[in-house]
């Protein structure tokens, strides 16, 4: 019983209440008598309600502010219990019905969850007794200083031009239901041997690309045991790079994450908050750098607890344009999402310099001056000189919300780029520079925070200029997609029509966008432009060629900077062959 039980904790937490608050929000008022008549008070489904909810169902989820979906106080109140609970059980068949709230919702927020068919009507009721303790926020507006509705108000316009694709390989699945392969990261290592092409599954197993094959490199759960995957959210086998030297030393880097208490973290908080996951970065010995699959050994560098299962450490990278000799060569670059720290209140642990959470940290993998002695700190980090012995001098950037990727243009004035995804409103690229204040959670994109609420923009107050932030070189608000796809800048040999523009997209809807990154300058955003998509000579966006409505795409960079993406949904991997300009006479 335990067993189904603990099974039917996961099956909730994989396909639960993430999205479903989505489509609880902004639904009709019905009245309070009905809904004490349909929703138990009973104190004990209450606590086995929250027991799902707290453990399961908060990563994604947050009464008073939006997380994954929009807050859910008050939403018990605001929806009649029985469509709720309906709507809980099967929401596509809802949807394909025409329920007319079920449908506006699904446009409105353009995804949707999968049916409940494991929960049977006991544990709905406990879930929705549990969501009905919780009330409504009320937030204040004053007409002296209004949230902006529409804080873009410009569209991004077509630019004429189509990536044409096609389909190189199918990742190996790995689960039965969509996601079907958690692919993340594509990237080549060169060799004197030619290249060799990586990419993983967050699920736990790096493979080498090997023509259409993904022969797998390292399965992580075959040698760290208290390797988890769950709840999702990219945590897992979150990243991996490869040191420079790799051909000769055998090294290379990953990220993952553990139970909270696995071990003791470096980088931790007051005990009386709740650690809900642990992100371990990893070095990794190949006996043989040039054997088909890893046999060797490795080592743990650093632990850091999280408040939640979302905004983990996203990306890990070494500078691919640093030489030996210069400053930058071999140090590791690593991003660190906020945990979630905002959305649970815990603004303190963010926008400091005494904290690991919403930064951007680089180290020397192969020192021993940190305070754990398992990697150095190098001299010229920005704060490596601070006299405050609380400053963490890992430290190379902070103000981030969830840093998604980070890239460098391999050619024009070799800019380092960093996409961060935003809360409700704006998502952004910015310039890498070292020490920068990127403003989370006082700024989203060029935009002013209240902590009181989030989920909304206010512009800027007068005295900005002199407050230190930096801002993005890009940026585009939620009219236009949900969470960025970092990409990277063109520049190939196959296209030259595309050579200097930086390719990125929209994780969930799959749009496709460019800047011209040669005009990417601090202190101005550039113009986003959409760019389409062509397989088998048709238009088509990625939605129609997966068939789902959350795409979940990616981007990689192959050997001789050719351009690849691919979607978590299905696993396929995608290459760009070339570039259709015929619609610009269509777009003018």
């Amino acid at each position: 019983m335990m067993l189904l039980y603990n099974n039917l904790l996961t099956r909730l937490q994989l396909i639960g209440l993430l999205t479903c608050g989505i489509f609880l929000y902004q639904c009709s008022s019905q009245s309070q008598n009905n809904q004490d008549r349909t929703i138990s008070t009973d104190a004990e489904l209450i606590a086995q309600g929250e027991s799902l909810f707290v453990n399961h169902c908060s990563t994604c989820h947050s009464f008073q502010q939006s997380a994954i979906g929009p807050a859910l106080g008050g939403v018990t109140q605001e929806a009649d219990p029985a469509w709720l609970f309906h709507f809980i059980r099967n929401p596509p068949q809802m949807i394909e019905q025409g329920d007319p709230r079920a449908v506006r919702l699904y446009e409105k927020y353009q995804q949707y969850m999968p049916p409940f068919s494991a929960l049977d009507s006991l544990e709905i009721e406990a879930i929705l007794a549990y969501m009905h303790t919780h009330k409504a926020k009320t937030v204040q507006q004053t007409d002296s200083f209004p949230h902006l509705e529409n804080p873009i108000a410009q569209s991004i316009e077509k630019s004429g031009l189509a990536l044409v694709v096609e389909q190189v390989a199918q990742a190996p699945a790995s689960a039965a239901d969509p996601p079907m392969a958690r692919i993340n990261k594509l990237l080549t290592l060169p060799t004197s041997s030619g290249a060799r092409t990586f990419i993983h599954d967050l699920r736990g197993t790096l493979y080498e690309l090997k023509g259409e094959n993904f022969v797998p490199y390292l399965d992580i759960k075959a040698h760290k045991t208290n390797f988890i995957d769950k709840p999702g959210l990219a945590t897992g086998l979150g990243s991996f790079a490869f040191h420079p030297e790799f051909e000769k030393n055998g090294l290379f880097y990953t990220t993952h994450t553990e139970p909270p208490g696995t071990a003791t973290a470096d980088f931790a908080y007051h005990d009386s908050l709740k650690v809900t996951l642990q992100w371990v970065l990893c070095e990794w010995k190949a006996d043989q750098p040039k054997a088909e699959r890893f046999r060797g050994s490795s080592r743990e560098l650093m632990r850091i607890n999280m408040i939640s299962g979302v905004h983990g450490v996203q990306d890990i990278s070494f500078n691919p344009l640093a030489k030996k000799g210069d400053e930058d060569y071999g140090l590791l670059y690593m991003s660190t999402g906020d945990g979630g720290a905002a959305l649970k209140g815990y603004f303190f642990l963010i926008q400091s310099k005494k904290h690991i959470w919403g930064t951007i940290s680089r180290v020397d993998p192969l020192g021993n001056n940190s305070k754990n002695g398992q990697y150095g700190i190098p001299q010229s980090n920005p704060f490596a000189q601070d006299k405050d012995p609380e400053v963490l001098k890992e430290i190379w950037a902070y103000g981030f919300r969830n840093p998604h990727r980070i890239s460098w243009d391999m050619g024009g004035d070799n800019k380092m780029l960093i996409t961060n995804i935003g809360q409700r409103q704006i998502e952004s690229i910015y310039l890498g520079k070292a020490g920068a204040n990127y403003g989370w959670a006082k700024r989203e994109g060029t935009f002013l925070l209240k902590k009181e609420n989030i989920d909304q923009v206010y512009p800027l107050p007068q005295n900005d200029a002199g407050l230190g932030f930096t801002y993005p070189v890009a940026q585009y608000d939620h009219d236009e997609g949900n969470a960025i796809s970092g990409g990277f800048v063109y520049r190939g040999k196959n296209i030259p029509q595309l050579q200097g523009k930086y390719i990125f997209g929209d994780i969930v809807s799959g749009r496709l966008f460019y800047v011209e990154a040669d005009q990417l300058k601090e202190g101005q955003q550039e113009s986003i432009h959409e760019i389409e998509l062509m397989a088998e000579g048709q238009l088509t966006d990625w939605r129609s060629l997966c068939g789902h409505r959350r795409v979940d795409l990616r981007f990689g960079l192959g050997a001789d900077q050719e351009l690849y993406m691919f979607t978590k949904v299905d696993g396929k991997l995608w290459k760009v062959s070339s570039l259709n300009n015929n619609l610009i006479s269509k777009a003018e």
